[in-house]
């Protein structure tokens, strides 16, 4: 999977494990290895901004996904098709931060959240509809809960 991270918070956030959990739930999603995902991290001033500007929202948000219908077009001397590009996950550490809190857990853990939540998004799910939330947030929970246990698995393993 290709997975670009580009941090533009201003806000030290673990970038590896952003791309980790996202790269898991897309393979386990059965996505295309050969996919493409920008994730972009900004400050509360740019989500605001964003918030506004697509979604017609007011104040910041924690995670926007812009899904991208189109892939990328195979070059003309290759018989192979294009690379698809899944599209745009925006993440405010800001956001995360505060809700973390709320919520009992970690910065680090909320974010890992918010990227599987954004993923879902890109892949077509919503949470609009009471069932539609069902699924997803089901969907999410059984991803980052099986996530979790490979990082522990992974971490014993190197005990």
């Amino acid at each position: 999977m290709g997975i670009e991270i580009i941090n533009e918070s201003g806000t030290e956030v673990d970038e590896n494990g952003i791309c980790a959990v996202a790269d898991f739930a897309l393979n386990e999603m059965g996505v295309n290895p050969l996919a493409e995902l920008s994730i972009l991290i900004v400050d509360i001033e740019h989500m605001t901004e964003l918030n506004r500007r697509w979604m017609g929202g007011t104040g910041p948000t924690d995670v926007l996904s812009f899904p991208m219908d189109d892939a990328m077009p195979a070059r003309p001397d290759s018989s192979e098709p294009g690379t698809p590009v899944l599209g745009d996950l925006v993440l405010s550490p800001d956001v995360a931060e505060t809700q973390a809190k709320e919520a009992g857990h970690s910065t680090a853990d909320e974010l890992h959240m918010l990227t599987v939540h954004g993923v879902l998004h890109i892949l077509g799910y919503d949470h609009a509809e009471p069932e539609q939330a069902k699924e997803m947030f089901g969907l999410q929970n059984r991803l980052l809960d099986a996530w979790r246990a490979k990082q522990r698995a992974a971490s014993a393993a190197e005990s």
